[in-house]
Parts: C-alpha cells; structure tokens; sequence
C-alpha cells in the first residue's frame, strides 16, 4: 500500500473538453465526499465532478456523475487501485467542449 504525500493537480484538454484533475490524501469517505463538494463549489461552471475515493481497511466508492455509467469514476478508482494508493481521493472536473 503506498499513500500520497500532499495534494496535486493536473489539467488536459482533449477533443474541446477540458479536464482537472485533483489528488489529495483522505481517511475517509466523508472527507472524500467534501472534496469533491468544494471542486463542485469552486468549479460550479463545470459539466461534472466525477470521484473516487480508495480507503486502506478496502472501502472504496466512485462516482461518474452524470457520464456514461463505468466510463468516468470506475476508471479514476482503477488508476489507485493500480498504483495500490489507499486514504485518497481524487476528483476529475470537466467542462465539456
């Protein structure tokens, strides 16, 4: 199991959508669940908020958020799940182009 360290923060633009994505450590899925409320509150322009969160005692959650159901927050949960990080969170914005 490895953990992150701190926050970071990413941004892509492909096919006129543009993407941020966030990374940042959380214990529990209340404090995933808060960041991905405060991106929507900071981002409320933006299309969707898609999230998942990855606990170290297994618990895990995503959400797609209104994209195609397994195409958006299952796909972010597989990213940490490959890189075996637990206690994060990460929440992927979008503006649709």
């Amino acid at each position: 199991m490895r953990l992150l360290l701190g926050s970071a923060r990413a941004e892509l633009v492909e096919r006129g959508s543009k993407f941020l994505a966030l990374a940042r450590p959380a214990d529990t899925v209340e404090a995933a669940l808060a960041l991905r409320d405060a991106e929507r509150r900071g981002h409320h322009d933006a299309t969707h908020h898609v999230f998942a969160v990855r606990l170290a005692g297994g618990e895990f959650r995503w959400d797609d958020d209104g994209e195609p159901a397994g195409t958006a927050g299952r796909p972010v949960l597989a990213e940490l799940e490959a890189r075996e990080l637990v206690d994060a969170t990460v929440v992927v914005t979008r503006w649709f182009g």
